[in-house]
């Protein structure tokens, strides 16, 4: 669990990161870190990419259906007009902005703002997901979180595409995507081999006349 660090009278600003694999919650985590900072009466800003719409066009929306309102923005440039007075900064999906988003993000932080950045550190092969190693160098703060492997039920690191295409950016979800662990991982694709979600206490129950029967053994 991440904890803020000791709000000082002077406004400072620093950079949180947020990453891992598909399906690990960061969206969640980062929507978690923006209500709590509401909360506290802080002025917060949510931007998303514009090519996200996979739920909703403006809505920052977690795969388990959190969401919160967001603002739209087609170029990290666009970030630094739309953050106005804003106190924290919170950008999801962050992979999928330009290079320029490591400059968006210093300038941010340099101008007293905390700046909370959620995204994919490796795109469907396994490899470095531009901007986020950078990002990850310069934060001050970096949380790595991990799925459940769909195949063995490990920790999973990786994001295993699942349906064919040799496009780095493929925005997808369930339909194209499973988490992986490291010895399931099987790039640049794979058949699915994950269960579709139950209902959570989807389970079968032994009905009250088997366990009288069990009782009246012996």
């Amino acid at each position: 669990m991440f904890h803020e660090p000791t709000i000082l009278k002077r406004r400072v600003g620093w950079i949180e990161v947020i990453c891992g694999g598909m399906f690990s919650g960061k969206t969640e985590e980062l929507i978690r870190r923006a209500r709590r900072a509401q909360i506290a009466g802080q002025r917060v800003v949510i931007v998303k990419p514009a090519i996200d719409k996979r739920y909703h066009e403006e809505m920052v929306v977690s795969h388990n259906q959190t969401r919160l309102p967001g603002i739209v923005a087609s170029t990290a440039d666009q970030i630094v007009l739309m953050t106005g007075n804003s106190e924290v900064v919170c950008i999801d999906e962050a992979q999928f902005f330009d290079n320029r988003l490591i400059d968006v993000c210093n300038s941010l932080a340099n101008d007293g703002k905390r700046v909370i950045v959620a995204g994919l550190d490796m795109d469907y092969l396994g490899q470095p997901f531009e901007p986020m190693p950078n990002l990850l160098a310069v934060a001050e703060f970096v949380t790595k979180l991990h799925a459940i492997c769909s195949e063995s039920g490990h920790i999973a690191n990786f994001s295993q595409r699942v349906v064919e295409s040799e496009d780095r950016v493929l925005v997808g979800e369930k339909d194209a995507y499973e988490p992986r662990a490291r010895h399931c991982f099987r790039p640049p694709s794979d058949i699915k081999r994950g269960r579709d979600p139950e209902p959570i206490n989807s389970i079968d129950l032994q009905s009250p006349d088997a366990g009288e029967d069990f009782n009246s053994q012996g």
